[in-house]
């Protein structure tokens, strides 16, 4: 409760059938726009992948996914995903794609260790895509062209919005300003991270955050990240560090910085091992997946999740995720919404 924001007057723009109208809408719209714009082919995801494989995402290494035995395998343990990271990559290898093509899929997951508050639920809805690159592509050239395709989307997806609905003023900026996470915290050192992702979405409108995981100059890190999908210690080339990054926009609701996606080039053989053993993980290297990686069985890859909930939520100018989605809230939450006229799902 104590992370609940109440904004100030907030009355929904939509009614809750309008609002479920409005999803579908923006789900349909985007999916197309995005497959479309980077070539993504729609494939079918699991739900579960078998523990003890390294597929399923670790987060930061210290979320404990929800688990099962089945009963008609002996007994095997099972784990419902918490992100589709790393099985995508395979995915890719599998179906053999060419540099520049690439896959998408509909992302559901269960984060039980999730903080609930505004924008963060147990349930996860993300379009998880994944493309098959060259070695000339894992430049940070080429993370930046792909992201602003992604931002044109976006904007796409801004315009159709006011189109339907001519209440909902469109107000992201033409161009996304790119920032290395390094420079973020040397222009504003006092701060904390989520308070630097503030004063740059406060100043920028939209701005993709590059460095994410890698160590900082003060020796901290911007924020977590798994050491066996993004690459986030490789040389830029340009004096940083980091081959990934957040799209974050400011969002005029909840007046704070807003993620809105997740991408990076993945890692190769080199940068896991040195990942590994900076996060102090090197166990990792024994599992299928870190084994097929480390014999260079995988395809290079870059990838990432862009948040459908989260989307909805922006576009539609809501102050709650659970606006729309269908999850599960504290009852002090709920009556705290109710009472605010913030409609849960």
């Amino acid at each position: 409760m104590s992370k609940l924001y109440i904004p100030e007057n907030y009355k929904s723009l939509l009614g809750t059938k309008e609002t479920e109208h409005a999803i579908v809408m923006i789900k349909d719209f985007f999916q197309t726009a995005l497959s479309t714009e980077l070539n993504l082919t729609r494939v079918t995801a699991p739900l579960f992948l078998q523990a003890g494989t390294g597929l399923n995402d670790d987060l930061n290494g210290v979320e404990v996914p929800v688990n099962f035995n089945v009963k008609d395998m002996g007994g095997v343990n099972m784990e419902i995903v918490q992100s589709l990271a790393k099985w995508k990559r395979v995915k890719v290898t599998e179906l053999g794609l060419m540099p520049d093509f690439g896959i998408y899929t509909d992302m559901n997951a269960i984060r039980p260790d999730e903080e609930l508050d505004n924008t963060h639920s147990l349930y996860v809805d993300q379009w998880d895509w994944e493309m098959a690159i060259d070695e000339n592509d894992r430049t940070v050239m080429h993370l930046k062209e792909v992201v602003c395709k992604i931002y044109s989307c976006l904007k796409r997806l801004e315009f159709y919005i006011y189109d339907h609905y001519d209440f909902i003023k469109p107000f992201l900026p033409q161009k996304i300003t790119f920032v290395y996470a390094d420079e973020l915290q040397r222009r504003y050192p006092d701060l904390t991270p989520k308070e630097r992702e503030n004063k740059i979405c406060q100043q920028y409108g939209a701005v993709f955050l590059i460095g994410i995981g890698g160590k900082l100059p003060d020796g901290s890190i911007h924020d977590g990240r798994a050491p066996d999908y993004d690459d986030w210690i490789s040389e830029t080339g340009d004096g940083h560090r980091g081959l990934n990054g957040d799209l974050l926009v400011w969002n005029p609701v909840l007046q704070r910085a807003y993620e809105l996606s997740s991408m990076g080039i993945r890692v190769t053989p080199d940068s896991l091992k040195s990942q590994l053993k900076e996060r102090g993980c090197e166990e990792r290297s024994k599992l299928s997946f870190h084994k097929m990686l480390l014999d260079g069985k995988l395809s290079l890859t870059m990838g990432g999740g862009i948040g459908q909930s989260r989307l909805c939520m922006f576009f539609l100018r809501k102050a709650h995720i659970g606006e729309t989605q269908v999850s599960i809230w504290p009852q002090d939450m709920r009556e705290a919404c109710s009472k605010a006229g913030i409609a849960l799902l």
